[in-house]
């Protein structure tokens, strides 16, 4: 993790740039990745079948995105969940520890939630997106952090526009892809999961 002014990136440093359009910083976030931020600035995505969550301190302007996704070898019954919590839950873990780390406090946190798209369309796809969607919203209760809107198990993917300091999250549909590039980041982030070692210890905090 790369922590730089108050914000934080998983992975990478921050890939900021200026949006003409909304005439401010904006920082993308890919599969797999999160960021924080307590500057007026804001935190782009693009969500297909993996899931975003923008959280809030109510109290503080500042607030932060993640975007991961449950892979699909946990829709076996026969493979326990921890494992899709030490994925999924990993990444909520991250953004929510970052946030805490600039002073806020876990029950002054406000979630939107978004994706799960089916926009795949299979059955296969549909399954996956139903699982993500159920556990971002579990976990979210388990943790006692308030769902403040959802959109999820949309027809299409989206383009997320958020803004930490308000809260506000624009919502654009995106009915037409005129390329792969997200079925190729989310494509390559599930080999990532895939490859990852499940055989060590994992421990859940509550």
């Amino acid at each position: 993790m790369t922590v730089q002014d108050e914000n934080a990136r998983s992975g990478i440093n921050p890939d900021v740039y200026y949006d003409p359009y909304f005439e401010q910083q904006a920082v993308k976030v890919l599969p797999g990745e999160f960021f924080v931020t307590g500057k007026d600035m804001m935190i782009v995505s693009v969500v297909g079948s993996c899931v975003c969550v923008c959280i809030r301190d109510r109290l503080k302007e500042l607030g932060g995105m993640c975007h991961f996704i449950v892979p699909d070898r946990f829709l076996d019954s026969a493979v326990s969940s921890i494992g899709a919590i030490h994925y999924a839950g990993h990444a909520m873990e991250m953004l929510t520890n970052q946030l805490i780390k600039m002073g806020s406090q876990r029950r002054d946190l406000v979630a939107k939630v978004f994706g799960a798209s089916n926009w795949i369309k299979t059955s296969d796809a549909k399954q996956l997106c139903e699982m993500n969607a159920h556990f971002v919203l579990h976990y979210l209760q388990q943790e006692s952090i308030q769902v403040a809107s959802q959109d999820l198990l949309q027809p299409y993917p989206s383009k997320l526009y958020f803004f930490p300091r308000t809260g506000k999250v624009l919502v654009k549909r995106l009915h037409k892809l005129n390329n792969t590039t997200l079925l190729d980041r989310e494509s390559e982030y599930l080999e990532r999961l895939v490859d990852m070692d499940l055989s060590g210890p994992m421990e859940l905090f509550n």
